[in-house]
């Protein structure tokens, strides 16, 4: 099972202007093919009267991988969209690169740098990031070690995600599963071992 992955943080969008040619870049985070699918359905939508909507998806589910030239000559377009997705690391994310032709043919060549730049500065718009699989956590702890074993969490990477204070404190925290083995070394150390963690679930995050 992969331990962290690569994707979009936010949808998002950028342009510019190619020998008299708009081209836009969309980018937008999803988990599943049908997300992928309905958002290019948007964007063709929305520029009903581009010239072309050229797009490329990857989901990490099923490792499925799409692109499309839309009317652009074969592998002129989509393929270099999807090239630059692969080639950054990113997964989960639809990139659609829209293009008003402006009256000046670009040629082969130009039409893939043109495609190319269209994918990159739409995920640079919406932000690479790391996502790592972590454990989600939970530990009960009495107000006197309170403050020890909360400032243990960010110092060991983890992430508190919820405090109750009641009869005694319940903290929930997610953190990597190697750091979670530094971690609990030591939560032993600083309570003699009287309080120890509870994993909850797995799931990723932003770390």
């Amino acid at each position: 099972m992969d331990t962290s992955y690569k994707t979009i943080e936010n949808e998002a969008q950028d342009e510019f202007i190619e020998q008299r040619s708009k081209f836009i870049g969309y980018v937008r985070p999803v988990k599943t093919e049908e997300e992928a699918l309905k958002f290019i359905e948007e964007k063709k939508k929305y520029h009903w009267d581009a010239t072309h909507n050229v797009y490329a998806y990857i989901v990490r589910d099923k490792g499925i991988q799409r692109c499309s030239d839309d009317g652009e000559p074969h592998g002129t377009a989509g393929v270099p969209v999807l090239d630059v997705m692969n080639k950054s690391g990113v997964t989960d994310a639809v990139v659609v690169v829209t293009r008003y032709f402006g009256g000046i043919l670009l040629g082969a060549g130009g039409l893939v740098r043109a495609y190319t730049r269209g994918a990159k500065i739409a995920l640079e718009a919406g932000g690479i990031i790391t996502m790592k699989s972590c454990n989600i956590c939970r530990l009960c702890c009495d107000y006197n070690r309170y403050g020890k074993i909360s400032g243990l969490i960010p110092s060991n990477g983890g992430v508190i995600d919820n405090t109750e204070f009641g009869e005694n404190v319940t903290i929930d925290f997610h953190i990597t599963e190697e750091a979670l083995k530094n971690f609990n070394k030591q939560l032993s150390d600083v309570t003699c071992g009287s309080v120890e963690t509870e994993i909850i679930n797995e799931k990723f995050f932003k770390m």
